[in-house]
């Protein structure tokens, strides 16, 4: 079996460290807060080249967490990507803001620019940033964007811990970014758990007593925040495994530079691409073909695990027929029946990925 993941094989590997790092913090009692969740957030920062990391119970609550520090009027619209997981769009909602969809680009999956521009109204006052499957959105246009309209610009960075944009790890880029650590990412805890990062002191602050109760000391509420902390033993957990992030991304782009040089000459695949200027933390290598469902199939049978990121675009959802762009002639709306994600990870060798690009071969020179 050729595995879409395997957090056990990782975990064997680095069992010695997992095992004594959760061991302290049951033997030291440092359950919420403390020492642990300090010493995460203090390594995550200067890893994301950030100054600041504030630890959050998981990536959803991340987002809320920035749009409320952000102050951003109420009812206001707020433009994140077609293509992504919920998340993104539902935090907007439950914020209280009006979602407005824009388009990604083919080549990277992120948002496009130009789409953002035209989506721009009087109403609009922020946009979320989505480096979908690890790759960075083009920022420097989002920025100017932001810049001419004065907008917030928020980066959801949950699958793209280690990417980098001009050799700057994302997340920096705008207000703040914000990281989901569900075991599946390239860097997982094992339990929900996530983080914001930014280089606001002022943000910063805000964020920490909004995951808070509103407070900075004990019993001192200064608003009604809310209970978003990152516990002691996720916390620990991420500390083993960041050492092994850089690595595990570097493994991650050599299996998927075998499936581009091993799948470039089949003309039914369309195969993802890395912008100029971008490095890609790869938690995702998604194809696109018109025969998804069978090429899946197909690979199951062979005992090659896949998966859909995402099957159906944010606008066709029922929670968001209200908007109406559910039928817009989207590249996103147009091609979510197409995607594919191959299995990439640390846990894979070339020789799986060979075989995986193999099997692949065999089914569109046979059917």
């Amino acid at each position: 079996m050729i595995k879409f993941l395997d957090l056990n094989g990782q975990y064997q590997k680095i069992k010695k460290g997992i095992d004594g790092a959760i061991a302290d913090v049951i033997h030291h009692s440092a359950f919420i807060g403390g020492h642990y969740t300090a010493l995460f957030e203090k390594e995550f920062a200067t890893y994301q080249q950030a100054e600041h990391c504030i630890g959050v119970a998981n990536g959803t609550d991340a987002i809320e967490i920035v749009l409320e520090a952000l102050d951003i009027p109420k009812g206001t619209e707020v433009i994140v990507p077609a293509n992504s997981f919920i998340a993104t769009s539902e935090t907007v909602t439950r914020q209280g803001y009006r979602v407005v969809f824009a388009d990604v680009d083919p080549i990277s999956y992120t948002l496009d620019p130009v789409d953002v521009r035209r989506r721009i109204t009087q109403k609009t006052s922020a946009i979320i940033a989505v480096h979908l499957y690890g790759h960075p959105c083009r920022m420097d246009d989002l920025l100017k964007i932001c810049v001419e309209f004065d907008l917030k610009l928020i980066e959801d960075c949950a699958q793209a811990h280690g990417a980098e944009y001009y050799g700057k790890r994302v997340g920096t880029f705008g207000a703040a970014g914000t990281f989901s650590f569900y075991p599946g990412k390239n860097l997982g805890a094992y339990g929900d758990a996530g983080a914001i990062v930014t280089n606001h002191q002022d943000i910063a602050n805000k964020c920490r007593m909004i995951a808070n109760h509103g407070r900075i000391d004990k019993y001192d509420h200064q608003f009604e925040g809310r209970n978003s902390r990152l516990d002691g033993l996720q916390a620990a957990i991420l500390s083993v495994k960041l050492p092994h992030l850089d690595d595990w991304i570097k493994q991650r782009n050599l299996i998927a530079s075998t499936y581009n040089q091993r799948l470039s000459g089949i003309k039914q695949l369309s195969l993802p691409s890395t912008n100029l200027h971008c490095y890609h933390a790869f938690h995702l290598y998604v194809i696109r073909t018109e025969n998804r469902d069978e090429l899946a199939q197909f690979l199951n049978k062979r005992d090659i695990q896949t998966g859909v990121h995402y099957p159906i675009a944010l606008p066709k959802l029922a929670a968001y027929d209200y908007l109406g762009q559910g039928q817009e002639p989207m590249f996103a709306n147009l091609t979510d029946s197409t995607l594919l994600s191959l299995p990439i990870g640390d846990h894979l060798s070339i020789d799986d990925a060979i075989e995986v690009s193999t099997a692949i071969e065999i089914y569109f020179t046979t059917r």
